[in-house]
């Protein structure tokens, strides 16, 4: 666990901070806000706003406080019940934010303000196994025990509307206006259109300390991504957290607003493919060798682990009932448990060479949590290294039209994959498995019980 004496581990890129250049800032006025965040369960980040001179004398030694129902709550933060580690019964009690000072940083779209993230204790110092961050951690701890790091790149999708949230809410989310009007995938005129606001974004993130590579657009209208540097896992999912919130407050400073909903309409949903490859300790591809495609035996057996535990796993990378509206055939989201060598058809994609050589898993959506996905296909591919399986033959064609495995069609069907499944329960242990079981079954119950637009149009006179 990271605590309070990470100065030397701060990467410092442009907008990342050490303790004592903060100290400096508060010193000078530079400074005077302090936001000290985790990521819960639904891939938000939580936490409070704090003063510098309080996060200087008694933050940085003594850690924060905060309820434990945090990580025990549905997405409109009303308590439900079935959470172990969190109830009326245990008395809704705190846990620690730890703040890792290597993810200290300017956040340069609020003023005078600074970030760093927090991994969750007990009150005895215990993690939290439950956190997402924790989780993580877990499997990237499996991995360096063997001497490997696993680096992870995302690419997340985005719906930009100038509508502004308020706006998006008093229309009932209907009729919303997009940033394009038409497809704009790869399109300089079109994403002109909306380039003060991805512009804003880009500059903000770099000033926070991401490495931003490029801007594009997508198909659906409004439809953009903004790519950022791959990184080790953890920092990855640091940044794709940070980002995924600060691109929502930039939209909302400029009276608009974004989505990264995994199925907002009929269209093309929201994407994020996850890249992972493992390096060893001296940076070797442990992937890449001399076989077929370029991989070698640990990198088909990874591989292999990636394709054999998806079904089991696909909670991790589609956690709500709106995920599973995006796999549609011939939408570029998988519908078919496949690999293929630069196959967007499949559920895994092998792309790059050599020591770029990686899989690309297309099965998120927009609305995934980064760390638990991440986490997610690092066990994967190590159940496949410590079973050795094969690998089968890649797919050629179009996989959509396919036999074999399929991406389990709803949160229903994942549910009950995941609860059933000893790739979970020995990969993250029967805690986590509950826990995020419960969570799906929150969800379930929650959308069993609403009223849909669908059923009024249907139902109300007709019938």
């Amino acid at each position: 666990m990271t605590g309070h004496g990470g100065d030397d581990a701060a990467r410092m890129r442009h907008g990342m901070m050490t303790l004592e250049r903060l100290r400096t800032g508060y010193g000078t006025g530079e400074i005077d806000t302090v936001i000290l965040a985790f990521t819960d369960m639904q891939g938000r980040l939580q936490g409070k706003r704090l003063s510098a001179e309080y996060f200087l004398s008694e933050v940085v030694q003594h850690y924060s406080e905060g309820c434990n129902y945090l990580l025990a709550v549905d997405v409109d933060m009303n308590t439900v019940d079935g959470y172990a580690m969190s109830s009326w019964d245990r008395g809704y009690g705190d846990f620690m934010l730890v703040p890792d000072m290597s993810t200290l940083r300017h956040l340069p779209w609020h003023e005078a303000t600074a970030l760093v993230l927090a991994d969750l204790t007990w009150l005895d110092g215990a993690p939290v196994v439950a956190s997402p961050r924790q989780i993580l951690k877990a499997q990237t701890d499996r991995l360096a025990a063997r001497g490997w790091q696993a680096m992870a790149g995302t690419e997340l999708e985005f719906i930009v509307y100038t509508d502004s949230y308020e706006q998006a809410a008093e229309k009932g989310y209907h009729d919303l206006v997009p940033g394009n009007q038409y497809n704009v995938d790869y399109s300089i005129l079109g994403t002109s259109r909306v380039e003060p606001l991805l512009r804003a974004i880009r500059n903000g993130m770099a000033g926070a300390g991401l490495y931003v590579e490029s801007a594009k657009g997508e198909c659906n209208l409004g439809q953009h991504e903004i790519a950022f540097r791959y990184a080790d896992a953890v920092t990855t999912c640091d940044n794709h957290s940070i980002y995924k919130t600060g691109s929502k407050e930039i939209a909302a400073q400029a009276g608009m607003s974004i989505t990264f909903m995994a199925k907002p309409n009929d269209r093309e949903g929201n994407s994020c493919h996850i890249h992972l490859s493992l390096a060893g300790e001296d940076g070797t591809a442990v992937l890449a060798g001399d076989g077929p495609h370029g991989l070698s035996k640990l990198g088909e057996h990874f591989l292999a682990g990636q394709l054999a535990a998806l079904r089991e796993l696909t909670l991790c990378y589609a956690p709500n009932i709106n995920s599973y509206k995006r796999y549609v055939l011939g939408s570029f989201a998988p519908t078919a448990v496949r690999w293929g060598v630069d196959n967007r058809t499949c559920a895994l994609r092998l792309v790059g060479h050599g020591h770029s050589l990686r899989g690309e898993n297309r099965a998120p959506g927009g609305d995934v949590n980064p760390y638990l996905a991440v986490a997610a296909m690092i066990a994967a591919g190590l159940h496949g290294i410590d079973n050795e399986l094969p690998l089968e033959p890649a797919y050629e064609g179009n996989a959509y039209l396919g036999t074999g495995p399929r991406v389990p069609p709803t949160l229903r069907d994942a549910l009950e994959l995941w609860s059933g499944s000893e790739i979970v329960s020995e990969a993250f242990g029967t805690d986590v498995q509950e826990h995020y079981a419960n969570y799906a079954r929150v969800e379930l119950a929650a959308y069993e019980a609403a009223v849909t637009d669908w059923e009024l149009r249907r139902c109300f006179e007709r019938l």
